[in-house]
């Protein structure tokens, strides 16, 4: 899924503001400061929802009248499943780091619809049809619908995310000291065993 996700946001065509801005360096960072704040916003939010249905799913599915096995399969495609529909909304804020309006255009992008309607099919595909093989479950309607609402979240989290402001400063050079000092020793244990 995630190549699937890579090609889709390979083919969005270059913008005219993109094409305005001035080159960048060799040096600089190719991960921005706007590009690290959307990923923390969505990590955090993925980490939080999935470890709770993670490590209390059972309990709030109400599975505890099913076998264990069954219930544990239950959650972890469940798990699954929302992972993924994270990954499919988080693919149109993706698109445009900087706009809020992730809509934008989308639509004039023929491969990326595409690739993200195959991406849907073939999550429905694995879940409903292909548990043998990949080790999932079917899930009713209710968990389908809890799936996508929880990937649907991160249009409205990425939205306000955009309105927090960044320093110009890159993020790894708020690190550097702590890495230059490692590089420093390491240089001169190198130069000591020549």
């Amino acid at each position: 899924m995630d190549t699937l996700g890579a090609l889709a946001l390979a083919t969005e065509p270059p913008t005219d503001s993109l094409m305005k801005r001035h080159p960048v360096g060799r040096r600089e960072p190719l991960v921005t400061n706007i590009m690290w704040r959307n990923l923390f916003i969505q990590a955090i939010y993925q980490i939080v929802v999935l470890l709770v249905f993670n490590f209390d799913g059972k309990r709030i599915f109400h599975l505890h009248n099913e076998s264990r096995e069954y219930a544990e399969k239950i959650k972890n495609t469940f798990v699954f499943n929302a992972f993924v529909f994270c990954q499919i909304f988080n693919e149109f804020n993706a698109r445009e780091p900087e706009e809020k309006n992730v809509f934008r255009g989308v639509t004039r992008n023929h491969l990326f619809m595409g690739i993200a309607g195959i991406t849907n099919v073939l999550q429905i595909l694995i879940v409903e049809f292909l548990g043998k093989f990949f080790g999932t479950v079917r899930l009713g309607w209710k968990l389908w619908l809890l799936s996508v609402a929880i990937g649907a979240v991160s249009w409205p989290l990425a939205y306000l995310g955009k309105s927090i402001p960044v320093p110009a400063r890159p993020f790894q050079d708020y690190f550097k000291h702590c890495f230059s000092g490692r590089r420093k020793r390491q240089d001169e244990e190198q130069g000591g065993k020549s």
